[in-house]
């Protein structure tokens, strides 16, 4: 797929604490509103992204604070891209599964929520070989 007219509209570096959730789903939803997202697909978005960075700051950084995490979201055409860029140990993709839906109890849905709400998810290589590069892919609705 070969993306044209891409346009930034978020970059942003934060401390990876629950804390500073409540100001990047601010932000991401302003992003997507600018992008041209209906309602329902800037919901999608800043869903899947707080479930990204709360497995980043649960799994990744095991919830110690000092970790540090980028977001940038982009739009090329239609689509948004909104990359996940963290430098906590290398995960493999592999082993990211979301729990059986058959097993009710609280939690481990937040891969489900991503999958549902995203276009395309894929990790990317970082530039530098550290940590983690989650890329997202919503189409404009």
């Amino acid at each position: 797929m070969t993306l044209t007219n891409v346009t930034s509209l978020l970059t942003h570096e934060f401390m990876a604490h629950s804390g500073e959730l409540y100001n990047i789903r601010s932000l991401v939803r302003r992003a997507a509103d600018e992008s041209g997202c209906s309602e329902g697909c800037s919901e999608l978005v800043v869903i899947a992204v707080n479930e990204a960075i709360m497995n980043i700051i649960q799994h990744g950084y095991q919830s110690n604070p000092k970790g540090n995490i980028t977001i940038k979201i982009k739009q090329a055409d239609n689509t948004l891209i909104i990359q996940l860029r963290d430098f906590a140990e290398t995960v493999d993709p592999a082993k990211i599964k979301p729990r059986d839906l058959g097993n009710i109890r609280p939690g481990g849905l937040g891969t489900h929520f991503i999958r549902e709400a995203m276009d395309d998810i894929k990790f990317l290589s970082p530039p530098d070989g550290v940590g983690n590069l989650l890329q997202m892919i919503k189409h404009i609705t």
